[in-house]
């Protein structure tokens, strides 16, 4: 894409702004870090433009606070109280769903991850984010906790301006063929290769 202009224009019938705002369902696959960084730097982009943006986390600890969570909460909370930005709602599967206020336990991940998309297809149905980012979701998919073939299907019959960035490695073959936009992170080098663990404001 020179200068940022598609190679090829399809014959759509769509004028080049509709073209331009179709929304988008993007995938950060692969091994390397930097697949839920990047879907976060969209919700800030996302925030700035005045978007209603929606965070679901799979596969986290309750007790595992991230940068980007307290950044994003924040600018909610900006939101909330100046108009500045867009809204902006967090929620983590392992600290119970917030809009069922049940902590799960150990055995019963499935069934959180199951609740959790029952959720965001009740949110898609009423229209309610511009955007939203499904953190490591890739992985109830892959263990069989969510439908992969209920999954593209609900995202692809998605109706109005909305967004959606899945995260996680062994991204799906039904999902990447679905998909708008597909990046696979490859590792090239990492600190851990020398034996340099995780640091802040690198890792979390």
């Amino acid at each position: 894409m020179p200068q940022g202009r598609p190679t090829d224009v399809p014959k759509d019938g769509l004028t080049t702004r509709q073209r331009r705002n179709r929304p988008l369902l993007i995938v950060h696959t692969g091994q390397m870090k930097g697949k839920s960084t990047a879907a976060f730097g969209m919700a800030l982009r996302g925030w700035n433009q005045g978007w209603s943006t929606a965070v679901f986390q799979f596969v986290k600890s309750a007790k595992w606070t991230v940068g980007e969570e307290n950044a994003l909460r924040t600018l909610g909370r900006v939101h909330e109280e100046t108009g500045e930005g867009g809204p902006v709602s967090w929620h983590k599967m392992g600290a119970g769903w917030s809009w069922s206020r049940t902590k799960g336990s150990e055995e019963d991940h499935a069934a959180q991850a199951a609740e959790g998309w029952a959720e965001i297809k009740r949110r898609l149905a009423d229209t309610r984010h511009d955007l939203y980012v499904l953190d490591e979701f890739t992985y109830p998919m892959k263990w069989g906790w969510v439908d992969v073939d209920d999954v593209v299907a609900t995202l692809l019959s998605r109706s109005g301006h909305q967004h959606v960035v899945i995260t996680g490695r062994d991204a799906d073959s039904r999902l990447v063929e679905a998909a708008d936009l597909v990046v696979e992170m490859t590792k090239i080098k990492h600190p851990m290769d020398a034996g340099q663990k995780g640091q802040r404001g690198i890792e979390w």
